[in-house]
Order: C-alpha cells, then sequence, then structure tokens
C-alpha cells in the first residue's frame, strides 16, 4: 500500500518537478555516544525506506564530532542495529570526521568574509550576552575582531596553542534575533583530546547545527530528514548553506519524534541507567534500545511494522506500549513453534501409573508445534509417573467457576491423559509441595475413549525428561507511563525482571528455533548470551518477549 504521509508527499512532488538530478538521497546521521533506541528506529525506516521506495540511496554518516563522548563500541553497535532492522548502506558508511579539512576551510571562508569571528568569552559570559527569549543578545566584545586577528587566532587554535574553552568560533548573524539559534552560534570548540578516527590531527572540532548540514551538501544529499526539535534550526541550517558557496542547498524537513510509554528515550538517560547499575548494560532486555530490544526476542519485522503504524506526522506524541506489544504478537503468532514450560513447578506424581522400572519409565506422546500452522510439524513429549504441573493451576479452595486443578476434581493434561488429585502433600511450613494423582489410562489425547470430563486443560513438563532453565520474566522499567527524567529512581520498577527456575520440554531445547510461545504463558526468546558472563553454566535462559495478549486495539486506518 503506497504510503501518504507529508515527507513522502513533498518528494513525490519533487521527483515530478524534474529537480532531483542524483536521484533520492538521505542520510541516517548518528552520533555514537551511545547505543539507539526505538527513536532512532523511527528514523532508520523512514531514511532508509523513502530512499528504497524511489529508487534512491541513504548514507550512514556518523557524527563523530565530541571525541569525550564517543567510542568504536557504539559505532560497531549502530551499525550491527542498522543491519538487524534490515537495511544496507554499501559503500555509503561515512564520518564527519571525513570532512574535517573541507569543513575547516569553509570556516576560514567564512572568516575572510567577515561572517565568521574567534570570540574569547567565557561559557558563562556567552551565555548570559546570548539573551532570553523575550530580551535580545549582546555583542561579544570580540564581535569586532578584524579578519587577520580572526585567522590568525583560529589557525592557532587549529595548531593546539591554546586550552580548551580558552577560544571558540561563532558566526556571525543576528544577535538580536528573535530566533536564539540565530544569535551568533558556536561553529567551533577545542578539544585537546585523541580522536578515535583522526587521532591526534585536530584538535578544534565542528558543532552539529554547522557539521551536518554542510556534510548534507557534500553528499549531496536530496532531503534532510530530522525531528521536530531541530525546526528553529533550520533557519541557522540555511544560512550556514547559503554562507559557505557550496552551490548545493538540501530542503530540511522535520518530523515528530516518537514517545514510548513507561520508558525513557534519550541516549543521556539511558547512559544513566546503565552507569547506575539499574539495567546490566545498553542490551539489557528492559532497555528501550535496539540491542535491547533485540536481545529480547522481538524480532525486526516487529519493529518495522510499529514503525509503518505510527505513521510520519509533525505532532510529538507518546505511544501506547500496547501498540508495540501487539505488533510483536501480529508477528509472532503465524510462526512461534508452541511447547511448553512450567515456570513454578510443582510435583505431580500419578500413583497408579504403571510401574516399568529403571529410568526410561513412562511413554512418549505425540504434540503439534502449532495448531494452525502444519508446516511446523509434531514433537515428542515424555510422559511418566511423575510430572511437574504449574503451581498456579492447583487450589486447595478453588473459586467458583474454578477450571484448573483442586482436590477430587480432574483436568487433562496437554497432549496426554486425563489426571484426578486424590491427595495433597504439604510441607511443615503448610506448603503444597506434591499431588498424588490417579490417571485414566484410557483417556489419551487423540483416542480417549474414558467418557470422562474434565473441567480443564493445563500444560505439564515431564520430572524425569524436563531441562532445567532459567526463564526471566520483563515488565516494564517504570511503573509510571511518563516517568520523570529528573527523578528516575523515584519510579522504577522493582518487578521489572523476575526470575523463574522453570523445566522446559525437551523437544524446545533441541530445537533450532530462537522463538517460542510457551502454552498459557507467552512468548519467549531463548537468549544468545545465557547467563552472565561470570557464570559457567550450559542452562538455557529464555526472556519473555511479550504475553500472550492484552486489551489493546490497533485502529484501523
Amino acid at each position: 500500500m503506497e504510503k501518504n504521509d507529508f515527507i513522502r508527499n513533498r518528494i513525490r512532488e519533487d521527483v515530478a518537478q524534474g529537480t532531483l538530478e542524483q536521484g533520492v538521497i538521505t542520510r541516517f546521521p548518528p552520533e555514537p555516544n551511545g547505543y539507539l533506541h526505538i527513536g532512532h528506529a523511527k528514523s532508520i525506516c523512514l531514511n532508509f525506506g523513502v530512499a528504497n521506495e524511489f529508487g534512491g540511496k541513504t548514507f550512514l554518516r556518523f557524527d563523530d564530532t565530541n571525541p569525550l563522548k564517543e567510542d568504536d563500541e557504539f559505532v560497531d553497535a549502530i551499525q550491527d542495529d542498522v543491519r538487524w532492522l534490515g537495511f544496507e548502506w554499501d559503500d555509503r558508511l561515512t564520518y564527519a570526521s571525513d570532512y574535517f579539512q573541507q569543513l575547516f576551510d569553509f570556516a576560514v571562508q567564512l572568516i575572510k568574509d567577515g561572517k565568521a569571528y574567534v570570540c574569547s568569552q567565557t561559557p558563562d559570559e556567552m551565555r548570559v550576552g546570548r539573551g532570553t527569549l523575550t530580551e535580545p543578545g549582546v555583542n561579544s566584545p570580540y564581535r569586532g575582531r578584524s579578519v587577520e586577528e580572526n585567522l590568525v587566532l583560529f589557525e592557532g587554535m587549529r595548531a593546539g596553542e591554546f586550552a580548551d574553552g580558552e577560544h571558540v568560533l561563532r558566526a556571525r548573524i543576528d544577535m538580536s534575533s528573535p530566533n536564539i539559534n540565530l544569535r551568533d552560534p558556536v561553529f567551533y570548540r577545542i578539544r585537546n583530546i585523541h580522536h578515535q578516527r583522526t587521532g591526534d590531527t585536530w584538535c578544534i572540532y565542528p558543532m552539529y547545527d554547522y557539521t551536518h548540514c554542510v556534510c548534507d551538501a557534500l553528499e549531496q544529499i536530496s532531503h534532510s530528514l530530522c525531528t521536530l526539535e531541530f525546526a528553529d534550526h533550520r533557519p541557522l541550517y540555511n544560512w550556514v548553506l547559503e554562507n559557505i558557496n557550496s552551490n548545493y542547498h538540501p530542503p530540511q524537513i522535520e518530523f515528530s519524534r516518537l514517545g514510548l510509554e513507561y520508558t525513557v528515550m534519550s541516549k543521556r538517560f539511558l547512559a544513566q541507567l546503565v552507569a547506575d547499575g539499574v539495567v546490566s548494560g545498553w542490551d539489557d532486555p528492559r532497555m528501550p534500545t535496539i540491542a535491547g530490544l533485540r536481545r529480547r526476542g522481538i524480532p525486526a519485522s516487529a519493529i518495522r511494522d510499529f514503525c509503518d503504524r505510527i505513521g510520519v506526522t509533525k505532532q510529538d506524541n507518546t505511544v501506547e506500549m500496547g501498540l508495540l506489544d501487539f505488533c510483536v504478537r501480529t508477528q509472532l503468532e503465524p510462526a512461534a513453534p508452541r511447547g511448553m514450560a512450567v515456570l513454578e513447578p510443582l510435583k505431580v506424581t500419578l500413583t497408579n501409573y504403571p510401574d516399568q522400572g529403571g529410568e526410561e519409565a513412562g511413554e512418549w506422546v505425540d504434540g503439534v508445534w502449532h495448531q494452525q500452522n502444519d508446516e511446523l510439524g509434531t514433537r515428542k513429549l515424555h510422559f511418566g509417573p511423575t510430572l511437574y504441573i504449574e503451581r498456579s493451576d492447583f487450589e486447595e479452595v478453588p473459586p467458583k467457576k474454578y477450571k484448573r486443578l483442586s482436590p477430587g476434581e480432574m483436568v487433562r493434561l496437554r497432549y496426554g491423559y486425563i489426571i484426578r488429585c486424590d491427595e495433597v502433600i504439604k510441607n511443615a511450613a503448610g506448603e503444597v509441595v506434591e499431588l498424588r494423582c490417579f490417571y485414566a489410562p484410557d483417556s489419551k489425547s487423540g483416542s480417549d475413549t474414558s467418557g470422562l470430563k474434565p473441567k480443564g486443560v493445563v500444560h505439564w513438563v515431564s520430572a524425569s525428561e524436563g531441562i532445567p532453565a532459567l526463564v526471566r520474566e520483563y515488565g516494564y522499567l517504570f511503573t509510571v507511563a511518563q516517568p520523570d527524567k529528573n527523578d528516575m529512581a523515584a519510579t522504577l520498577n522493582a518487578d521489572s525482571m523476575v526470575e523463574h527456575t522453570a523445566f522446559v520440554e525437551p523437544a524446545v531445547v533441541a530445537s533450532d528455533a530462537a522463538r517460542f510461545q510457551f502454552e498459557r504463558q507467552g512468548y519467549y526468546y531463548r537468549d544468545p548470551l545465557g547467563l552472565s558472563a561470570d557464570v559457567q553454566d550450559d542452562t538455557p535462559v529464555f526472556n519473555r518477549i511479550v504475553t500472550l495478549r492484552d486489551s489493546y486495539k490497533p485502529t484501523q486506518g
């Protein structure tokens, strides 16, 4: 279906007018100072998506202009994220640092043209001098420096003759402009620090507002797509391109950023969660980072579907978490094999099951992997005299209309037999530790001739053949839909991760599939990283991706 948001409609108009000599060219320009989150996924899907739709291409350009915060770990992670989402950049991987010399040369020309000057004010003095939203700024006392003096100082900055913060290069625009971004913004600052790509070649680094528009021009980006917070920066974007004589001027077009309930969507605040040890790392499955969502088991197709559904608008809004969960279920429901896992095991002994002796007692029964997907086939489940059922599937004093196991009542074990609870065993503390049950030999699923009418069906795992596993149940990271970023600790969810020592049927552990529906539980993903690095154990680890259902219903577009 053709998408008709305002960005695509603008591109269609430009294509129809024949103004795009190089075709549609977009760019995704992340700063490598952290891992990408799902808000970035929206931008990735938009930039790469529109280029693909119009037969164009996309640059993956790293804005590596602040070596104080950037790291190759983040560069690698970002590339992994973009590829995992399903997009490629071919030979169009670039860095702002690729253009450092050209950026410097343009800055020198701005000085020669009287449109930039070296300012020696302190950061506090500049902050005060910029004015407010209602009061104009005040010219820097260094604004009147001659072209010659500015060139000497700027070359000195470039040569490493000054300390950090001693000078900056500012554009000479208008200190009384109603747009604060045009009040002589800083274009260059001194950073006497090693850069991960250029080493010690440079000790001055350009600011983003100057860098990204020049890079857009140099790469001949046809449509510079960015989020709404840059709308007030657009006049500066235009000023730079109109004054560096690049002979190429792409339009900047803004769209709404993504807000998502029960989380924070800022690399700065996500970095704080990592630094404070609230989560295990950037890829913690509770994090809204793409790496965290991937490790949780959310498929890339679900994130692309989510981004499609929220669309592209000019109005910021916060999206319900239920929509993301819906998209995940939509992708998993037709394809994820069904298996059985008991998260809180309660022992069941079948007192009349034939005593065959030895460890091989029992039988193997057939179960389909998916009731609606015959292509997934069947698997074998071991049924024997000792089983585990879910602790929540038994009530000693059941409420009305209870359809699970209770004293004297019957249930069917999925793919197995009907059982009846005859005796409840408790420990010294009065806790139920075992159920002793009768099983009906002629009630086997698929060939039942018993005539019995059990109340319900419950899942189970063989005690002798079940595989011990660690199952992690993930909830929201925060207890409120709109967390206070300035006091995140106040609303952190103490139960955002609950671990279970569970038993999983052996066919699940032996399967090559990565994602399963644990029947009556939810959708789960076998964590490729397993237990923590300091634990040497081959115990499989399963992360809950999403529960089976909730009340969310998507809006019909």
